[in-house]
């Protein structure tokens, strides 16, 4: 059978096999954060598409699992931190490559001030229920030096960690979902049932808006290096992470509509829905422990997010398209340390930096997550490109594969186009050029290697080459 070099021969540094499949699929999980996006995300999804908020979840499931196979193509058989830009380079081009690590790095670091940001506002949520506030200065410090701690000093620690949290976060909000529904006799829904007042438009806003619900499923990629298994734990986590999120989001965005009818609340005028559920459900304790479990998927999103941006910069460093000091790993706790500082040290001054100019956080977590957002797409319509384009190559292409390249492709071009027509409202519609900038530096970044160190991108396309 066909493979890929092993990076585990390469003695890189990192921990190899150390991580089991849960610990795996947990770095997957945490990454999306499934307890946090009910909170925030949903209401965002419902102020367009209203009662057919479930069903805008529903396509976004069903198309990031198409994109998720797309990434399993190469998932099985590449074993490395960067896979995914990996994969891209070699069917794409080292510059495609290369630009792809780059807008990772974003993807994951922007993500990570993202929901640090949403951590500071749902600590301010919980603790409001004692009477007081915490500065939002305060609240980023703590959480930026736990996070840090784990992610410097023990990846299996942290994996462990971040399944724990989301685990117990998730039953809880499944126990809400069954009393509400019980509550409500298990009766059909009727207007969401029937798309009442629904427009295509309002479901074309929403699934924007939903998409971010699911980014970062693919990171369990960047742990390839330190998985058992890792060709059938990687491919499984980033698979089933998506899946099992998004019917989740169905059920948990039918509960909320259905819940808060006729309460005098809607869902897109609160930010703790959840709260609310079980206060109008008679079970304010159960509310209050949602809301303390939101708090720590959002922590666990953050240490998802810096163990997975570490390791890109890990990878492209180790290659020597970055610093090479970014490919050091630490003697003992074999983490990738340097990287790790780097990344912690962006994840805190950006977002402090925009809150002390009087940016209100929860515009921090729009601005952020939309950046964020553009990371993510861009690598997922590459690599969605990159594998019929592969299979192509090998003369092994079927109507199969192009069945789930193609609406892949145009799926995740859906959210691109709509950040750029109709015109988003300030400052949404600078984001996108400056993510574009963004890009033009990696882009820059290859050009200068390929002109002054052309041994650097052969080696580095060695390391993905065909064994």
């Amino acid at each position: 059978m066909t493979t890929f070099s092993n990076a585990k021969q390469r003695a890189s540094g990192l921990r190899a096999d150390c991580l089991s499949f849960p610990e795996t699929f947990a770095q997957s999980v945490g990454n999306i954060a499934p307890v946090a996006m009910p909170s925030l995300n949903i209401g965002l999804v419902y102020a367009s598409a209203g009662n057919g908020t479930w069903l805008t979840f529903l396509i976004a499931t069903t198309g990031l699992a198409l994109v998720s196979l797309n990434i399993n193509h190469f998932a099985r058989r590449l074993s490395l931190p960067g896979t995914l830009y990996g994969a891209i380079g070699q069917n794409l081009g080292s510059t495609a490559g290369i630009v792809s690590g780059w807008a990772l790095i974003a993807a994951y670091l922007f993500t990570g001030m993202t929901v640090m940001s949403g951590f500071v506002i749902y600590s301010n949520v919980v603790l409001r229920e004692f009477g007081f506030q915490a500065p939002s200065l305060l609240l980023y410090a703590i959480c930026t030096l736990i996070v840090g701690f784990y992610a410097y000093t023990d990846i299996q620690l942290s994996t462990v960690l971040m399944l724990l949290l989301e685990l117990t976060s998730i039953s809880l909000i499944l126990l809400l979902t069954v009393i509400v529904l019980v509550g409500h006799g298990f009766t059909i829904d009727t207007p969401q049932l029937l798309l009442q007042d629904v427009s295509p438009e309002g479901l074309r806003l929403g699934l924007v808006l939903a998409i971010f619900s699911y980014v970062g499923f693919e990171s369990a990629t960047t742990l390839a290096e330190e998985v058992k298994r890792p060709y059938r734990s990687v491919p499984r986590a980033v698979l089933w992470s998506a899946v099992l999120s998004g019917l989740f989001y169905i059920l948990v965005s039918y509960t909320e509509v259905l819940g808060l009818r006729g309460s005098g609340t809607s869902l897109d005028k609160t930010d703790i829905p959840l709260e609310i559920l079980a206060n109008l459900s008679g079970v304010e304790l159960l509310g209050l422990a949602i809301s303390v479990g939101v708090v720590f998927s959002f922590f666990t999103c953050t240490l998802a997010s810096i163990t997975a941006g570490a390791r890109i910069m890990y990878s492209l460093g180790y290659q020597r398209i970055l610093h090479r000091a970014l490919g050091a790993t630490h003697p003992q706790n074999q983490t990738p340390h340097v990287a790790v500082v780097l990344s912690i040290l962006i994840l805190f001054l950006v977002p402090v930096s925009l809150s002390l100019v009087g940016i209100p956080i929860l515009d921090i977590y729009g601005y952020l997550g939309t950046l964020a957002t553009y990371g993510f797409l861009l690598v997922y319509v590459l690599i969605s490109i990159a594998a019929p384009l592969e299979l192509y190559r090998q003369q092994r292409l079927r109507s199969r594969d192009l069945a789930i390249a193609v609406p892949a492709v145009l799926f995740m071009m859906t959210p691109v186009v709509a950040s750029f027509f109709p015109i988003p409202p300030f400052p949404y519609n600078f984001l996108p050029y400056g993510f574009l900038v963004y890009l033009g530096v990696g882009a820059w970044l290859s050009s200068r290697l390929q002109r002054r160190s052309p041994q650097i991108i052969e080696a580095m396309e060695r390391d993905f080459e065909v064994s």
